[in-house]
């Protein structure tokens, strides 16, 4: 077993988990239960989507269009399910149960391996490591939220927005990344006024989908046709000695 892996697997998972008492104290500050809170952590265990959901609660949106803006903010873990098939080879209920802590930084530990051994024993670190404190720390926050009252008494109705946005930052490391996040938080904010709660996320995240695929269109466009392809074979034959 190899140490580095160990060390690194439960160094992010102490501390992403350590981050799960900030949802909780949001989440009950917000208008949700102990109970609730900590039902979200331990069922959909995903934070950018709880974060998601607690900030349209506590703008005073719907439940269903929290839950729609969660929904596709998780979607995300489907195509890291997808990547990671091929290096973990669960099957049956092992495969239900791993699916549970498919998230960011499991996915992100297991693929950064070059050993298919050490990809899997840094997912299961990770990924339950951050499951187990995760959901120990909501609680704990959520507890100490009911404590706290009214959350604009202490300036915390804003926190769940900077919250979700630190959370966020740091993923934004390449340009047409940090595109997408701008149209998709310009055009969500210029419809807060005139839209329902909730909806501007929804409606932001699906502009910021269609922008990020056409940013991704001229990649995807410029394939090489067969005569190109046949060109390029004939060139390096006439390059070879």
């Amino acid at each position: 077993m190899p140490r580095s892996v160990v060390a690194d697997s439960l160094g992010v998972g102490v501390a992403t988990g350590a981050y799960g008492v900030s949802f909780g104290a949001l989440a009950t500050t917000s208008g949700l239960d102990v109970w609730q809170a900590c039902a979200l952590s331990l069922l959909v265990f995903t934070g950018a989507s709880q974060f998601a959901f607690v900030g349209v609660i506590a703008a005073g949106g719907a439940p269903l269009a929290g839950a729609a803006t969660s929904i596709l903010l998780g979607s995300r873990n489907l195509f890291y399910g997808i990547g990671l098939a091929p290096v973990l080879r669960l099957r049956g209920w092992r495969r239900v149960v791993g699916a549970q802590i498919v998230i960011d930084e499991s996915t992100a530990m297991a693929l950064g391996q070059r050993d298919r051994d050490d990809a899997r024993l840094a997912f299961r670190l990770t990924g339950w490591s951050i499951f187990v404190l995760w959901n120990l720390m909501t609680l704990a926050g959520a507890l100490a939220g009911t404590a706290i009252g009214d959350p604009r008494t202490f300036g915390l109705d804003a926190a769940v927005g900077g919250a979700f946005l630190a959370l966020l930052w740091p993923r934004l490391t390449a340009v047409p990344q940090r595109v997408v996040a701008v149209v998709g938080a310009a055009v969500a904010t210029g419809l807060v006024p005139f839209t329902a709660a909730g909806l501007p996320i929804i409606l932001g995240g699906a502009v910021a989908v269609c922008v990020g695929l056409l940013l991704r269109a001229p990649d995807a466009s410029h394939r090489a046709t067969p005569a190109e392809r046949a060109e390029g074979q004939v060139g390096r034959k006439e390059e070879r000695p």
